[in-house]
């Protein structure tokens, strides 16, 4: 499985931006996707994961100002950031939670850099 991440890049804080995440090759079934991300020094955290019956969890730095959605058909997450503050500058990494025949496994993107200027 393959993941393919696009979206990121340079905004003024208050500014937006979508992250898009295509998961692909294989013969799988998406269980969750989502978002992670690492500022430079710091661990990596969770930010949103959507499950397929459309379940949704946020970390709290980012409640009202993010929007996570998922499209089943086409085994893609979306990452809707508004109001992006200069503390989200981070490396993003989407995950997808997938079971092939009867094992789960867990597969990760490539990082796509966001950078929110004061």
């Amino acid at each position: 499985v393959q993941l393919q991440a696009s979206g990121g890049g340079l905004v003024q804080a208050g500014g937006s931006l979508r992250l898009s995440c295509a998961a692909s090759g294989g013969n799988f079934v998406i269980i969750a996707m989502g978002w992670y991300r690492q500022a430079p020094g710091k661990q990596r955290e969770l930010v949103a994961v959507v499950t397929t019956d459309g379940s949704t969890n946020y970390a709290d730095s980012v409640k009202g100002r993010f929007t996570i959605s998922g499209d089943n058909a086409k085994n893609t997450v979306y990452l809707q950031m508004n109001n992006l503050k200069p503390e989200d500058t981070a490396v993003y990494y989407c995950y997808a939670h997938v079971r092939v025949a009867v094992s789960a496994y867990i597969y990760w993107g490539q990082g796509t850099l966001v950078t929110v200027s004061s």
